[in-house]
C-alpha cells in the first residue's frame, strides 16, 4: 500500500504545476495559501463514506425519515471536517530555521520556529527520520525541533517536509511542502584512533605561573601583601583587614594544529586526524590554533573557537 501511494504521489506531482512549483527550495518565510494546501480522504474517511452511502441506501429503502436525518446530519459533520482541516493551515507560517551541530553520520537537530495569528490544533511536520506534533495559540509562535540525517561532511541542503493535519476528525487529511532555501553545515567525523600532534616542546612562556587578573576571593591579610590589594570597604564590616586574592592559573601547552604536518595522507584522513586533535585539544582546555589551506586560525579554546575550527574543516573541498 505505501508503494501504491508513493507511485501515486509521483504521478500527481508530475500532472499538477502548483504541486511541482512548491517542491523548489524557497526562501523564509514560507506562509502556506490555500494554493498550496491540497486535501484527500484519509482511510477512516473512506470507511466512514462507505458507510454513509450504506446508511442512505437503507434510509431510502424504508422510507425512515429519522435515518435519512442522521445520514445527512453525518455527511454534514465530515465535509465540515474537511473546511476545517484546510483552515487548520491557512495561513501557517514557517519563519525561521535553526540548525545545530552534528558530525558526519550523526543526526543533526533542526529547530522550526513556526508562527500564526491565530490558533491552531494538532500539526504535525513530517520528515523521513520521524514526524512531530505541535499546536500554536495564536499569542506566539512556537519552535518545534527535528532530526536530519547527515551521511558526509561539508553544506548539505535541507530536504522536503511535508507538514499536514487532520484534525479535527480524523476524516481529511490537508497538507502541503515545505522546503527551506537553506543548507546545514555537518561537521565532519573524526578517526576513532592516531598519534597525537607534536606539541612545542621548551617554550617557557606557556608554562609558568603568572598572577590572574580576575578576582578569586577575599583572604585575611598577611604580612608583605601589598597595600593596594586590600579590600578597605569590605575590611570595614569585619574585624581582620580583608586582602583581595587573584587567580593564579598554570596555563596549559598550546597545540598547533597544521595541515601541513599530515604531508602523504589523503585530504579526508587528514580531515579526520585534525577534528580528533581538535576534539582532543577542546576535551583538555589546551589552547590550540589550525592552519588549513586558505585560511589561519589563531590560539585561543572554547565551544566558540571549536565550533570555528570544525566549521572550517567541514568546508574544506
Amino acid at each position: 500500500m505505501r508503494s501504491v501511494m508513493q507511485r501515486l504521489q509521483r504521478w500527481a506531482e508530475g500532472r499538477l504545476p502548483a504541486l511541482t512549483r512548491y517542491r523548489r527550495p524557497e526562501s523564509l518565510p514560507i506562509e502556506l495559501h490555500r494554493r498550496r494546501i491540497y486535501i484527500v480522504p484519509t482511510g477512516f474517511g473512506l470507511g466512514f463514506s462507505v458507510l454513509l452511502l450504506v446508511m442512505l441506501a437503507g434510509a431510502l429503502n424504508y422510507s425512515n425519515n429519522a435515518a435519512l436525518l442522521l445520514t445527512c446530519l453525518l455527511g454534514a459533520a465530515s465535509a465540515a471536517s474537511m473546511l476545517v482541516a484546510f483552515s487548520n493551515l491557512d495561513g501557517l507560517r514557517l519563519a525561521h530555521v535553526r540548525p545545530g551541530h552534528a558530525v558526519a553520520g550523526d543526526p543533526l537537530t533542526l529547530t522550526l520556529e513556526f508562527d500564526s495569528a491565530r490558533a491552531r490544533q494538532s500539526i504535525r511536520v513530517e520528515l523521513a527520520d520521524g514526524t512531530i506534533a505541535f499546536a500554536l495559540d495564536g499569542r506566539s509562535g512556537t519552535a518545534v525541533q527535528l532530526s536530519l540525517a547527515t551521511e558526509k561532511r561539508g553544506w548539505q541542503a535541507m530536504p522536503r517536509m511535508r507538514v499536514w493535519s487532520s484534525w479535527p476528525l480524523g476524516m481529511f487529511r490537508a497538507w502541503s511542502w515545505l522546503r527551506p532555501e537553506q543548507a546545514v553545515l555537518v561537521w565532519p567525523r573524526a578517526e576513532d584512533a592516531g598519534p597525537p600532534p607534536r606539541a612545542p616542546a621548551g617554550d617557557a612562556r606557556h608554562m609558568r605561573l603568572y598572577r590572574g587578573d580576575e578576582l578569586a576571593a577575599l583572604r585575611d591579610y598577611r604580612v608583605g601583601d601589598p597595600r593596594r590589594h586590600i579590600a578597605w570597604k569590605s575590611s570595614a564590616r569585619h574585624e581582620n583587614l580583608l586582602v583581595k586574592d587573584f587567580e593564579q592559573p598554570q596555563s596549559r601547552p598550546q597545540w598547533q594544529l597544521d595541515w601541513r604536518q599530515l604531508g602523504g595522507m589523503e585530504n579526508e584522513a587528514r580531515i579526520a586526524r585534525l577534528a580528533r586533535w581538535v576534539d582532543e585539544a577542546e576535551a583538555q582546555r589546551c589552547s590550540y590554533s589550525l592552519w588549513l589551506p586558505g585560511d589561519e586560525i589563531a590560539s585561543s579554546n572554547g565551544p566558540l573557537h571549536y565550533a570555528r575550527c570544525m566549521n572550517a574543516l567541514a568546508q574544506l573541498p
